[in-house]
Parts: structure tokens; sequence; C-alpha cells
């Protein structure tokens, strides 16, 4: 069976508090524990008043004191805008605090607008630059120490937090390539590059002492209601949102509207629905055959799940009709 895991913003949804969403968050990982995901990660981003994950590592901690077994981690920390030592102490941390159920997802961008980004990291360029040899460092900092090194994270080293490398481009599919770890594209958001990067991945796999053979993880957006038009109605959250961040409005996370077409323009509808083809939206029945296609077509070994949703009860809902589609994935694969 095609382990589900799910990937979460914690969205501050219009009309609440960062307190509220955060809460969210816990009862959201709760349920996927309870209905048998295997991951819940949550996603650096910076200055975005709809999103409240931007200190990643604390609002891991927070679902991982509020679940006992599902892995918890980061998709991802966007280290660029971090140096890998800090990195490494923090993850270290969750480690000794929840033993065997960390990741460590990283990603090159820098989750924000270059403002912020060079606010968050001075050098950003030399950072984004320096990619491969940060990873590397950072894979050492929590590792065995080897002798006379001179810089020891603590808590980290030794812990062996198990790293992912994050990609919705061709570069981080060679990396992970390069490096034999684990790889998780982007198509929820950035499904252009999708077949090519994980084509690149597994034909150019060098196994490594963490993993012996290629593991891809694929992304989709997703809302499942008992009809289509019920999930179709929540996902104009998302719909919308994608529409304000090319508009350059921020704002908390939009509720659902009935009418899209009063909303954006032809071309912004176009963009948006491009954006999104990979999009699992609709009645578990409709959302059954999109997610066999994907698979067909991706090969995937995990699927991760971003679930936008406005509402929480609408939103834990989706998250159980989600994992009810989870006995056809054996079959499907």
């Amino acid at each position: 069976m095609i382990p589900f895991s799910i990937l979460d913003l914690s969205p501050v949804p219009e009309g609440t508090t960062v307190s509220q969403s955060l809460a969210g968050s816990a009862r959201m990982a709760q349920k996927a524990e309870e209905y048998g995901y295997k991951r819940f990660w949550l996603a650096e981003h910076h200055g975005m008043p709809g999103i409240a994950s931007a200190a990643t590592a604390v609002v891991i901690g927070h679902v991982g004191a509020a679940t006992k077994s599902i892995r918890i981690g980061s998709g991802g920390i966007m280290l660029p805008n971090h140096s890998p030592l800090v990195i490494a102490e923090q993850f270290g941390t969750l480690a000794a605090l929840f033993p065997g159920r960390v990741d460590l997802g990283l990603g090159r961008a820098p989750g924000t607008d270059m403002r912020t980004a060079q606010a968050l990291r001075r050098n950003l360029d030399a950072g984004a630059q320096s990619f491969p040899h940060d990873v590397v460092e950072l894979q050492q900092l929590l590792g065995e120490p080897v002798e006379n090194q001179a810089i020891l994270a603590v808590p980290g080293n030794r812990s062996h937090v198990p790293i992912w490398l994050l990609g919705s481009s061709l570069y981080s599919a060679q990396l992970a390539a390069m490096l034999g770890l684990p790889y998780a594209f982007a198509s929820h958001f950035a499904p252009d590059s999708l077949l090519d990067a994980i084509d690149i991945y597994r034909s150019k796999f060098q196994p490594s002492a963490v993993l012996d053979q290629p593991y891809v993880m694929a992304g989709v957006m997703g809302s499942v209601a008992p009809t289509d038009e019920e999930a179709e109605y929540h996902f104009t959250s998302a719909q919308q949102q994608f529409v304000n961040l090319r508009r350059n409005v921020r704002g908390q996370f939009p509720k659902p509207v009935k009418d899209m077409e009063s909303f954006w323009s032809p071309m912004e509808k176009l963009n948006v629905e491009h954006t999104l083809r990979y999009a699992v939206v609709g009645s578990p029945q409709t959302a059954e055959a999109k997610l066999k296609e994907f698979l067909k077509e991706t090969e995937a070994d995990e699927l991760i799940i971003s679930m936008p949703i406005h509402d929480i009860e609408a939103r834990l809902k989706s998250v159980e009709l989600f994992a009810g589609l989870g006995s056809f994935m054996s079959a499907a694969a």
C-alpha cells in the first residue's frame, strides 16, 4: 500500500488568529495519526499573514507533543535562510524529544519575497549557491563526529535525522540522486517539471549509506467532501489564494466563495488551473479516479497531500475521506 502523508502550512483563515491556526494544525496531526497517515510535515514560509508556520521547528515540536507515533518534520526547511549548524541543533533537539519520528526536508527557495529573504539571511545569494555544500555539512553535523571535528551540533550529532531533498525543478532532483537521498517533488503547486524531475532522479540515483534505491514522494493539493460540489466550494479558498499571490495581495487565508468567475480574470483562471492541475478535488469517487491517474503517471512511492481548506471541520473531514482512499492504492500502483 502506498503511504499517504500530509503537508500542512498552518493556514490562518480569515476571521481567526494564529493561536487558532496552530491549534488546528495539532488537531489535524492527531486526525492524521488516527487515520494511518505516515508523516505530518510543515512548511517554512515568511511574511505571509495567511500562514503561521514560519518558525517551522517550533510548530513541529507543537504537533509532536500533540501526537504519539506519526512521523513529523519539515516540507521543508528553506536551508538558504539558515546556517546548517542552527538547523542541526533545532532538529537534533526535536529528535531527542520525539525519538525515531523526525524528518528533515530541505528546500533551496527562500519561501518568501526577496526583501524578507534578505532580512532572514544577509548573504542570501551565497546561501543559495552553497546549497549542495550546506546539505553535506548538515549531514555531517547530524551524523557521527569525525576525529578532530571542530564544530559539533549539540543536540544534533549522532541523531541521524533523515534528510530529504525537496524541489520544484530539475536541480534538486539531480542533487538528491547524486547524494542518494529521498526526493519529494512539489507538484502540488509546480507541476511542469514533475515527470522530467522524477526521471532524472531515478536514472541518475547513486545508492548511499541511507538509501539503496530511489524513493519518490509526490505532492497533490486536495479537497475531498461528500459531494463534488462541496469539495469544489472549499477549494475556492486555495484558488483565491493563488490569484492573490499573483496580484501581490497579502492577507489571511480566504473564505470560500460560490462563484469564482466573478473573482478571477480569464487569464488568472487559466494560470491557476494550470498550476493546480494535479489537484484532487471532489467526492471520494471523483478523488479516487484522479489519484489513480496521478499514480499511474508518476509511479510515486509516497503521496503527500496539502489540504488548503478554510473551515477546520471540513479540513478534518477531508483528512478522513482521503484516508479512506488508501485501500485502492496497492492495486493502482
